[in-house]
C-alpha cells in the first residue's frame, strides 16, 4: 500500500507539469493557424470595424502568453471555450467523448481477453504447431489496419446491398446501453471489433514473449522439479509476474486505440470525437480542434497514470516506476 501511495503522490505532483506541457504545445500550434476567428464568426461581408470590435471583445489581439493564461484559467473551470458560432465546446465534448471512450475500452477489453488467452497458449506450447498458428494469426491481425477492416466488416455484415444486414453500417442515432442493451451491443459490435483486431495481434505477441521469459526462470524449473504441478506454478506465479510487461504496453495501446476510434467513428458515422474534430477541420474552427486535442491528450495522460498504479497492484515488489 505504501508503494501505491508514493506512486500516487509522485504522479499527482507530475500531473500539473504534464498538463501544462500538453496544453501549451496544443495552444501554440493552434495559434499558428491562418484562420481568422473574427472572419469565421462574422462572415465575409463583415466590415473592418466589426472585425476589429470582435477581436477586442474576445481578446484575440492580446499577447500569446496572456491568451494562454486566460485559456488555462477557463480550462481549470471546465471551460474549453466556444466555437466561432458561440456554441460551448465543453458541452460538445461532454456529449461526444463518452462515446469515443466506450468504443475504445470495449475494443481494448476484447483485445486483452483474446490476447491473454492466445499468448498463454502460444507460450505453453512454444515452437509447436499451436504456437505457429497463433503467430501467423497475430501477425495477420497486427498487419490489418482498423479502417480497412471496418470497411470489410461493413461489406460483409452491414445492412447495405450485398451485406448480411446483421449490423448497422451507418449509426444515425446513438443508443445508450441503459435504454436498449441489445440495440447498443448491435451498434457497437462492428466498430469495437475493428478496433480490437489489430490490438489483439500486438498484445498477443507481447503476452507470449513475457510468458516465455518468465517460464525460463530458475524458480519455475525449481518449483516444477519439486513436484508442484505446472499449471499451479503458471497460475500462481508465472502469469502474475508476466503481466508486468503487457501492462506497460497496454497504456500505450489504449492511447493508440483512442486515436483509431476517431477514424472508425468517421466510417460508421458515430457522433464521437472523430466527428467533432472533423467538424472543426471542415469549418476551419481552431477552437474545436484545440478543445478536442487537449481533451484526448489529457485522457491519455490520466490513463497512463492509472496503468502505472496497476503495476504496483500486480507486483508490489516494484519500488520505482
Amino acid at each position: 500500500m505504501s508503494n501505491l501511495l508514493r506512486l500516487i503522490g509522485r504522479r499527482l505532483v507530475a500531473l500539473p507539469i504534464m498538463v501544462l506541457g500538453v496544453t501549451l504545445l496544443v495552444f501554440v500550434v493552434m495559434s499558428f493557424s491562418s484562420a481568422d476567428p473574427a472572419r469565421q464568426a462574422l462572415g465575409e461581408a463583415a466590415t473592418p470595424e466589426a472585425l476589429e470590435q470582435y477581436r477586442i471583445l474576445h481578446h484575440l489581439d492580446d499577447p500569446l502568453l496572456q491568451r494562454y493564461w486566460d485559456y488555462l484559467v477557463n480550462l481549470v473551470q471546465g471551460d474549453l471555450g466556444t466555437t466561432f458560432t458561440g456554441v460551448k465546446i465543453s458541452s460538445m465534448v461532454a456529449n461526444a467523448f463518452p462515446i469515443t471512450l466506450q468504443l475504445t475500452f470495449i475494443g481494448i477489453f476484447v483485445a486483452v481477453i483474446f490476447a491473454t488467452i492466445l499468448g498463454i497458449i502460444a507460450a505453453l506450447y512454444r515452437d509447436q504447431w499451436q504456437d505457429q498458428v497463433i503467430r501467423v494469426f497475430s501477425i495477420a491481425c497486427l498487419a490489418t489496419p482498423s479502417f480497412w477492416l471496418a470497411l470489410l466488416l461493413i461489406q460483409w455484415f452491414g445492412d447495405i446491398p450485398g451485406g448480411s444486414g446483421t449490423f448497422p453500417a451507418v449509426i444515425t442515432t446513438w443508443v445508450h446501453f441503459s435504454d436498449d442493451p441489445g440495440a447498443y451491443l448491435n451498434q457497437v459490435f462492428l466498430p469495437a471489433l475493428a478496433i480490437a483486431v489489430p490490438n489483439t495481434g500486438s498484445l498477443t505477441r507481447v503476452v507470449r514473449t513475457a510468458m516465455v521469459e518468465e517460464l525460463d526462470r530458475d524458480y519455475v524449473r525449481t518449483a516444477i522439479g519439486a513436484g508442484i504441478p505446472k499449471w499451479i506454478v503458471v497460475a500462481r506465479n508465472v502469469l502474475r509476474n508476466a503481466l508486468i510487461t503487457p501492462l506497460t504496453v497496454l497504456g500505450l495501446r489504449i492511447g493508440y486505440a483512442m486515436g483509431g476510434a476517431v477514424v472508425i467513428e468517421m466510417i460508421f458515422n458515430i457522433q464521437g470525437m472523430g466527428q467533432l474534430i472533423f467538424q472543426g477541420i471542415t469549418r476551419n474552427d481552431v477552437n474545436i480542434v484545440q478543445g478536442v486535442s487537449i481533451t484526448v491528450a489529457l485522457a491519455f495522460i490520466i490513463i497512463n497514470i492509472v496503468v502505472d498504479m496497476l503495476y504496483v497492484l500486480v507486483n508490489p515488489r516494484i519500488r520505482s516506476i
